[in-house]
């Protein structure tokens, strides 16, 4: 953890919209259209090991989120990307994903549409996480290296934005 030794640049990074605000529209309208527009279903039966697996995603999903968000609040910095970022995480899952919280909202999304049998959800995971990169993710990181510098270029080159 690196300790932010100037004055702010800005507030925040300015993302579009609140991450699981993104990820949940994204999947609601896939799971809408196939209930009720498109009328399809993933050529699945809900059996018990396919339970197994939609669950075994979503719990792995909020346990990295859980994890991830817990060593923000142990640095004294802001989950929430609105807010400013007082310190520069690179412990724990920041290891080996820059973004650890959207790899688990990705995995909580995966498990959610598998068990809502969405085949629409499970396509629109696609622009969802062009919407998360452009619209989150590059403003997050232009924030972070005008707030950190040196020390969030060198964490970028050596960590990658996904896995």
């Amino acid at each position: 953890m690196t300790q932010d030794p100037r004055p702010p640049v800005s507030d925040h990074p300015g993302v579009i919209a609140p991450p699981p605000l993104i990820f949940f529209g994204f999947l609601l309208l896939g799971w809408a259209l196939d209930a009720r527009v498109l009328h399809l279903t993933l050529p699945i039966d809900l059996t018990l090991p396919v339970r197994i697996g939609a669950v075994a995603l979503i719990l792995s999903g909020l346990a990295l989120e859980m994890w991830a968000g817990g060593l923000f609040r142990k640095a004294g910095t802001n989950v929430v990307p609105w807010s400013p970022s007082t310190a520069l995480v690179e412990s724990g899952p920041y290891r080996f994903t820059r973004n650890p919280m959207y790899v688990g909202f990705t995995l909580v999304y995966l498990g959610l549409a598998l068990g809502l049998k969405s085949p629409t959800a499970l396509v629109l995971l696609i622009p969802c996480l062009v919407v998360m990169t452009w619209g989150v993710i590059l403003r997050e990181e232009r924030y972070l290296a005008a707030r950190f510098g040196q020390p969030y270029l060198d964490y970028k080159t050596r960590v990658r934005r996904w896995l």
